[in-house]
């Protein structure tokens, strides 16, 4: 069974982050700059919060707010969950869909050192749906490992 270390040694363990100070527009152009759905909102080395589209969509666009007046602090989701490197690909699938949040922090020691998106645990899991229907063909017609 796959864990997040085995996404963060894939993907890579770089994380993009802002301070929440930083306004919605400059997060935007660092999220669009970096290909990606979310950021991290870091204040003295401490999470704070995460800043999605879904966010923007919903806490600037829909009540008429500025992206470059307004401050990613006072839009972020503040209720983050976070994985370790140990937990299973399964428990983030659940976690993610219990709570409704499409990306994870990963936290070692107190410290920031990745984070998974649902899109990252889906090709996981397919990946290792694959794995196990290769190894059950191979079973089947006799093939030996």
């Amino acid at each position: 069974m796959y864990t997040v270390k085995d996404i963060l040694d894939s993907k890579g363990r770089t994380v993009q982050s802002v301070d929440p100070e930083t306004t919605v527009y400059e997060a935007l152009k660092k999220m669009a700059g970096h290909n990606i759905g979310a950021i991290v909102v870091i204040k003295e080395k401490k999470v704070m919060g995460i800043f999605s589209e879904r966010d923007y969509a919903r806490k600037v666009v829909l009540k008429g707010k500025t992206s470059q007046e307004s401050r990613v602090g006072d839009m972020m989701t503040d209720k983050v969950f976070f994985v370790r490197l140990s937990t299973s690909v399964n428990e983030c699938m659940k976690l993610m869909t219990d709570q409704r949040v499409r990306h994870l922090p990963v936290i070692e020691n107190d410290e920031l050192i990745g984070i998974i998106s649902i899109g990252d645990v889906v090709s996981k899991t397919i990946e290792d749906q694959n794995h196990t229907i290769n190894q059950l063909e191979d079973y089947i017609v006799g093939k030996r490992l």
